[in-house]
C-alpha cells in the first residue's frame, strides 16, 4: 500500500503550488501590460497641422491622436462625446488657439487646471499677428515663418512633458525646422514668379491673409476669417465686380468649406459679361487626407502654392 503523504507535506504542496500559480499569472500580466501600454506620451490635437508637427518632432516618443480630419472646418467644429474622451485620456493637449475651434477654446481653459493644455501660437509675438474682423486671424500656419515659432512651441511643450527623450525631441525638430525653411524660401521664389499686376487670389473666406503677407500676393476673401460669420448678396456683388473691373481671371474654392459661395461669385461675373475659372482647390483650414502628400503640412503648403501659381501665371 503507498503511504500517504503528511498533513506537513500536503501542506507545503500546497503553498508550493499556489506560488506557481501567483507567479504564472503575474507573468501574463505583465506581458499584457508591456503589450498595450507603450510608454509613449500621449497627445491629443485639434487641427491636422498640429497633429502633423507633432508626430515630426515626437516620433517614436509620442502616441498622437486628432480630432479633425480631412475637410473638417474647426470654426464650427463641436466636440462629440468620443472627442471628449480622447482629450480626458491625453497626457498633453495641444490646439491652435486665437479662437480658431471657437467654443472649444472654453473647454480647453477647463481641462487645463487638471492637465497641461497647451496652445501652440501663444509665443508668436503679438506683434507679426494679422488683426481681422476685430480679433487675431488664426490661420498663422499660412506664414511658413510663423509656423516655425508653433514648432519650437510643440517641441519645448514635449520637452518640458518628458525631459527624459529631450535629445531626441531636440534633433527631430532640428531637421523639421530646416525642412520649413526650405519650405519657407520654395513658396517665396514660386509666388515671385507671377507677374505683378496677375498676384491676386480670391477665396471663400479669409484664411489666407498671412500667406498674402508673407509671399507678397494680394488676397481677397468672399468670408471673414471665420467661416461662422455670414456673407450676404452685397458681398457677392462687390467680389463680383472686383473681377469684373480687374479682369481677374481665376478664383480658387478650400476643401473645408462649401464651393457654392465662390459659384455665385463666378455666376454673377458671367452674366456681366466677364468668364472666371475655378483656378483650383487650396487646402485652408484643414489638410488633406491622411497617407497623401497633401496629407501633411509641408505637402499641403506646396500644393497651395503650386495650384496658385499654375492659375495665375
Amino acid at each position: 500500500m503507498r503511504k500517504q503523504p503528511s498533513s506537513v507535506k500536503r501542506l507545503l504542496l500546497a503553498v508550493l503550488f499556489l506560488s506557481m500559480g501567483l507567479l504564472l499569472l503575474s507573468g501574463c500580466g505583465n506581458k499584457s501590460e508591456s503589450e498595450t501600454a507603450s510608454g509613449a506620451l500621449k497627445l491629443t490635437t485639434t487641427i491636422g497641422m498640429i497633429n502633423d508637427v507633432a508626430r515630426e518632432i515626437g516620433g517614436e516618443h509620442v502616441e498622437v491622436t486628432g480630432l479633425m480630419g480631412p475637410g473638417v472646418d474647426p470654426h464650427l467644429y463641436k466636440a462629440s462625446q468620443g472627442d471628449i474622451k480622447k482629450l480626458e485620456d491625453a497626457d498633453l493637449i495641444l490646439y491652435s488657439g486665437l479662437h480658431l475651434e471657437g467654443k472649444m477654446t472654453e473647454m480647453f481653459e477647463k481641462m487645463s487646471k487638471s492637465k497641461r493644455v497647451v496652445a501652440v501660437t501663444k509665443n508668436i509675438p503679438e506683434e507679426k499677428l494679422r488683426e481681422a474682423d476685430g480679433a487675431h486671424d488664426p490661420h498663422v500656419w499660412f506664414d511658413v515663418s510663423l509656423w516655425m515659432n508653433a514648432a519650437e512651441t510643440i517641441r519645448d511643450t514635449l520637452i518640458e512633458a518628458d525631459p527624459t527623450n529631450k535629445a531626441a525631441y531636440q534633433s527631430n525638430a532640428e531637421a523639421y525646422l530646416a525642412n520649413l525653411k526650405e519650405l519657407d524660401d520654395y513658396a517665396r521664389a514660386q509666388i515671385d514668379t507671377i507677374p505683378k499686376e496677375g498676384r491676386v487670389m480670391v477665396t471663400a473666406h479669409d484664411a489666407f491673409g498671412y500667406f498674402g503677407a508673407a509671399y507678397d500676393i494680394e488676397v481677397v476673401g468672399l468670408q471673414g476669417i471665420s467661416t461662422a460669420s455670414e456673407y450676404g448678396s452685397k458681398d457677392v456683388i462687390a467680389l463680383r465686380d472686383m473681377l469684373v473691373e480687374r479682369k481677374i481671371k481665376a478664383v480658387f474654392v478650400e476643401s473645408s468649406v462649401p464651393k457654392k459661395s465662390i459659384e455665385a461669385v463666378i455666376e454673377g461675373a458671367k452674366s456681366n459679361g466677364h468668364d472666371v475659372v475655378i483656378g483650383g482647390e487650396l487646402f485652408s483650414d484643414a489638410m488633406g487626407k491622411e497617407g497623401t502628400i497633401e496629407g501633411t503640412y509641408i505637402g499641403m503648403v506646396r500644393h497651395n502654392v503650386d495650384t496658385i501659381v499654375n492659375a495665375l501665371k
